[in-house]
């Protein structure tokens, strides 16, 4: 009798309110580095192209291809499975996304060919297109859970951090790993691998935010679903994470390549310091302008991208090419970058209602990984037929000019709108879903793009 009044008070104390918002903390900060881990593991190889090259006798644009692969791979993601944490939960979701790069990072350590190389790039895509959507609407969901009434920004500073400071964080761990590891092909991949599987095992602890639906509705591809009213704001938000996304892209994708080729430093370990350099300075910047409205956020974002690629080129430009004044560019540009992106996502958070959130944020990221994946190919191509120099003269003209021909549209000059049913202190969260997890609303009326 005992026995079970104990068990029955521990249920109770399980569903208690306190009980409740803590698992929810522990909840977000378990996702936040499931999330963290994974986008690190997604640009760990960047330092070991060379090393690839070098064995096998790659060219750049096979490297460029490469890299391609892996953002062709979060692009069908995306589309084919990024909104499915709307309908079957979050951690439903997310779960086999964590188990999916673990899949990669196996195939990494399996087979050392292209081809093991192209397998492994794809499938981590696969893994990574799921896990950005599904994890940024799981924080902000958690964090609405576990904070009722405190606000978004701490979910969306979280949510844009984790993303492009683990983009930084996986070329910095595995350029050192390989640069004084006893196999450099080999010690990165383990080292993620652990922690992979350590994220699984703290995600499985975390709490669930949304019910299935019921019925679950039949199976569409990814469409971007937001408010009648919000089609222009959510046009302009995919159109600075493109242009975000296409200026890092070339830093993840081809740094060692100038490096090597035009600045003459071929140190493992300062090819991954300089993509996390890049990266890593993007968090800063949305960490320093956490208090900026999104119009703000987005001007200086796109001022210090001019900068940034105005600074790279002059680098190379020089009669004795300067690497401080390539590295300080590349980080004015990642600030930049960092920050265009940080306002899309607090744009998208804002406008979309949380029973399509997740679907929203898919297609900013289809946005996006899109801009990720072709100027760097383009680059890797124009390097064929022209010198660094020249390719990176031509890609920073085009990036700039995209910039400055679009900046009217990113920058809106009235309020951007909240969808209907969202208290306007907390777009993340409808007031009546404060402190528990989020009912799935369907039926609720908004535009489809």
């Amino acid at each position: 009798m005992i026995t079970a009044r104990l068990i029955m008070a521990a249920m109770a104390s399980l569903h208690s309110p306190s009980t409740a918002w803590s698992r929810h903390r522990m909840g977000f900060w378990s996702v936040a580095f499931a999330f963290l881990v994974v986008m690190a593991f997604s640009t760990a190889p960047s330092p070991l192209y060379g090393l690839y090259q070098a064995r096998d006798g790659f060219s750049s644009l096979v490297i460029t291809l490469i890299y391609a692969v892996y953002a062709a791979g979060v692009t069908v993601s995306l589309l084919f499975a990024g909104h499915l944490s709307d309908w079957y939960g979050r951690r439903r979701v997310l779960l086999p996304a964590l188990a999916t790069s673990i899949l990669s990072a196996v195939v990494f350590l399996a087979t050392k060919d292209l081809v093991g190389l192209l397998t492994a790039r794809v499938v981590n895509g696969l893994s990574v297109g799921v896990l950005a959507s599904t994890a940024t609407a799981y924080l902000a969901e958690l964090d609405a859970a576990a904070r009722p009434g405190a606000g978004p920004r701490r979910a969306q500073l979280t949510a844009t951090v984790v993303n492009l400071g683990g983009l930084g964080l996986g070329p910095v761990v595995a350029g050192v790993l390989a640069q004084w590891g006893s196999d450099p092909l080999t010690v990165p991949y383990v080292v993620f691998l652990a922690a992979m599987v350590l994220a699984v095992a703290v995600v499985v602890l975390a709490p669930e935010t949304r019910e299935r639906a019921v019925p679950t509705p039949p199976y569409r591809v990814q469409r971007v679903s937001v408010p009648d009213e919000a089609r222009g704001a959510f046009a302009a938000a995919a159109t600075g994470a493109f242009l975000a996304f296409g200026a890092l892209g070339l830093f993840t994708g081809l740094a060692s390549t100038f490096l090597a080729g035009t600045l003459h430093h071929t140190s493992l370990a300062l090819a991954g310091a300089t993509v996390g350099l890049v990266l890593l300075s993007s968090v800063l910047v949305q960490v320093a302008t956490l208090a900026w409205p999104i119009p703000r956020i987005l001007a200086g974002g796109m001022a210090l991208m001019l900068v940034g690629l105005a600074m790279t080129v002059l680098a190379v430009w020089l009669a004795t090419p300067s690497l401080a004044l390539f590295l300080v560019g590349g980080a004015v540009m990642g600030g930049g970058g960092g920050a265009v992106f940080k306002g899309t996502v607090g744009t998208v958070v804002t406008i979309s209602p949380p029973a399509s959130r997740a679907e929203a944020l898919a297609g900013l990221f289809l946005a996006g990984y899109v801009g990720l994946s072709i100027p760097v190919v383009g680059a890797g191509v124009a390097l064929q037929f022209a010198s660094a120099r020249t390719t990176l003269l031509g890609f920073a003209v085009l990036v700039g000019g995209m910039i400055i021909a679009t900046a009217p549209r990113l920058l809106p000059r009235e309020p951007i709108p909240a969808p209907v049913g969202v208290s306007g202190d907390s777009p993340l969260i409808d007031d009546s879903q404060r402190g528990r997890p989020m009912k799935c609303a369907l039926g609720r009326k908004h535009g489809d793009i």
